[in-house]
């Protein structure tokens, strides 16, 4: 049986609503997350969105590209480069790499990369 595969990009607007959902599905109310006076007193200087939030825009651009099979058995090296604010328009992209996998990483508008790392399929 054939499989088709999702060629949307894999993108989000990261809203205030959509923070409180993803807090709410994983449980996780840490108030640099949902507390904008409390995130305004922290160092960040306002609310952010979860890391991984963001980091499951690379698995779905992951899916989309290689399907879920293959995909499934990808493993994943990341690091947090950058806050993601309310507001930010994020993509997840790939390129081949020197060792036969990929470099992956989330950008935001301005091009800047909010999550930088390297996937093994």
């Amino acid at each position: 049986m054939g499989s088709l595969t999702d060629t949307r990009p894999a993108d989000l607007v990261v809203t205030a609503e959509a923070i409180r959902a993803y807090a709410a599905i994983t449980d996780d109310f840490n108030p640099i997350h949902v507390d904008p006076d409390f995130a305004a007193s922290t160092p960040m200087k306002g609310v952010i969105a979860h890391g991984t939030m963001s980091l499951a825009l690379i698995w779905q651009m992951l899916r989309r590209e290689f399907g879920a099979e293959r995909s499934g058995k990808a493993s994943l090296e990341i690091r947090f480069t950058q806050p993601v604010r309310i507001g930010d328009h994020l993509r997840a992209c790939h390129a081949p790499d020197d060792k036969g996998g990929f470099d992956v990483w989330v950008e935001n508008q301005a091009g800047v990369a909010v999550i930088k790392g390297s996937a093994r399929l």
